[in-house]
């Protein structure tokens, strides 16, 4: 038995002249060796790419407000414009994020319009787990986004809370303060009467009016408080909604990707459906012929014994 010879060096030399013949220098061939070898990674879509970046920015947003966490709820580290700046910011970051999903959702709504035929039907079947796949995607996106908004909402209630707080004692101080002023002030004006009971009367009625503009001052002061108090008590519950309403968005959401599976599977029970009856009217298409040929060959059969009898 003859002995069999390897020719894959003999193989590889002729590729290898073919190529040199062919103008490939010896480093455009090993960059084609060094392509079969290592791959080259595959060209993401532009979804995937939005997705990635979306991603990224909701990581940046997170690390932000880790960062500045402390400077915004700690009263004594920061002023109130530094702190309003941060929540500037955070709203900026947020609604850019948004506003991403929200392109997201919009370029799977023209996938979904473009797999559809001009009546409604969808023609492109294999498509259908691509559309879901981005769905679930937008999904985790928006889940994402809601935790560290749900975060930056509990922070935000903490800085009222600590505003309202340290509102209040300052209230009751003032109005302390007010009370023992105007005391200390009718004492001195009773002991100051008696011995200068003598003094003119304009003095006393420019008194009065002082007291008077005094005392109407303080009430303004007390009013525009007590509105200060109100309308952060009012942010601390816009807050508090704010929260319930994202709450209820991300349940929606989850039921909206239910409500969605259950089409899908609805849409393929259908199409088993249409299989079946198509199969059904096929079966009794051929049962017909079956039946109409069997009476003819009877009919057929009678005639014949009947003319041989």
């Amino acid at each position: 038995m003859s002995k069999v010879r390897d020719r894959i060096e003999d193989f590889k030399d002729a590729v290898r002249h073919s190529a040199i013949s062919m103008g490939y220098n010896e480093s455009k061939l090993a960059a084609i060796m060094a392509k079969f070898i290592i791959h080259a990674p595959r060209q993401r879509s532009p979804f995937t790419r939005a997705a990635l970046k979306t991603l990224e920015s909701i990581g940046t947003l997170e690390q932000f407000m880790l960062k500045h966490r402390k400077d915004y709820v700690d009263l004594h580290r920061t002023t109130e414009q530094e702190r309003d700046s941060i929540e500037h910011e955070v709203s900026t970051f947020i609604k850019a994020c948004q506003e991403q999903i929200d392109v997201l959702k919009n370029s799977i709504n023209d996938d979904e319009a473009n797999s559809k035929g001009w009546l409604g039907i969808r023609t492109d079947y294999s498509n259908a787990d691509i559309i879901a796949h981005k769905h679930g995607v937008v999904l985790i996106l928006s889940e994402r986004l809601h935790s560290v908004t749900s975060r930056f909402d509990q922070l935000r209630a903490v800085r009222f809370q600590d505003s309202i707080n340290k509102a209040t004692p300052r209230r009751k101080l003032k109005r302390i303060k007010t009370t023992e002023s105007a005391d200390i002030s009718n004492s001195n004006n009773l002991e100051l009467r008696e011995p200068n009971e003598f003094q003119p009367e304009p003095l006393t009625v420019q008194q009065e009016l002082l007291d008077d503009e005094t005392r109407a001052l303080q009430v303004e002061l007390t009013g525009l408080l007590d509105a200060v108090q109100e309308t952060e008590t009012k942010m601390v519950e816009m807050s508090a909604l704010n929260h319930l309403m994202s709450t209820h968005v991300l349940q929606q959401a989850h039921q909206i990707e239910q409500l969605y599976d259950q089409a899908v599977e609805a849409t393929t029970n259908v199409e088993l459906g249409n299989k079946e009856i198509s199969k059904a009217i096929q079966r009794n298409s051929s049962s017909r012929t079956f039946l109409l040929l069997f009476l003819f060959v009877l009919t057929f059969s009678i005639l014949f014994l009947d003319w041989y009898s």
